[in-house]
C-alpha cells in the first residue's frame, strides 16, 4: 500500500508560481511512476503530467506544457509539480498518482486504472 499525501493548495492569482509536493512515504517509492491528474469543477479528470522511475521519462499533457514542471526525489520520496504562468482555467483539484507500471501505459491517459491516489489539493486560480 502505497501512501500519497499533497499539498501546496490554495488561492492563487493568475500568472502566479506554486509548487505542489506530495509525499509518499516508504521504500518503494522509487519503483513507481508518478504522476498528477487534475479535476475542475463539472469536468472529469484530466492527465496532467508523469514522470518514469528514474526521470528517464516525462510527459506531459499539451495544456500545460511549457508552463508546468514533473520531478521527483527518490531519495526523499516525494514527486513535485512546479506551476507557472498559471491561468484561471488551471482551477481544479490536484491529485497525486502512483503507479508500478512504466511511464508509457493507457492508464495514464485517463486515470482508470492507477494503482495509488492521494486525496488531493486544491488549487484556485483568480483573475
Amino acid at each position: 500500500q502505497v501512501q500519497l499525501v499533497e499539498s501546496g493548495g490554495g488561492l492563487v492569482q493568475a500568472g502566479g508560481s506554486p509548487r505542489l509536493p506530495c509525499a509518499a512515504p516508504g521504500r518503494t517509492f522509487g519503483s513507481y511512476t508518478m504522476g498528477w491528474f487534475r479535476q475542475a469543477p463539472g469536468k472529469e479528470r484530466e492527465f496532467v503530467a508523469r514522470i518514469s522511475q528514474t526521470s528517464a521519462v516525462i510527459r506531459y499533457a499539451e495544456s500545460v506544457k511549457g508552463r508546468f514542471t514533473i520531478s521527483r526525489d527518490n531519495a526523499k520520496n516525494m514527486v513535485f509539480l512546479q506551476m507557472n504562468s498559471l491561468k484561471p482555467e488551471d482551477t481544479a483539484v490536484y491529485y497525486c498518482a502512483a503507479d508500478t507500471l512504466g511511464p508509457y501505459g493507457s492508464k495514464w491517459s485517463s486515470g482508470t486504472g492507477i494503482e495509488y491516489w492521494g486525496k488531493g489539493t486544491l488549487v484556485t486560480v483568480s483573475s
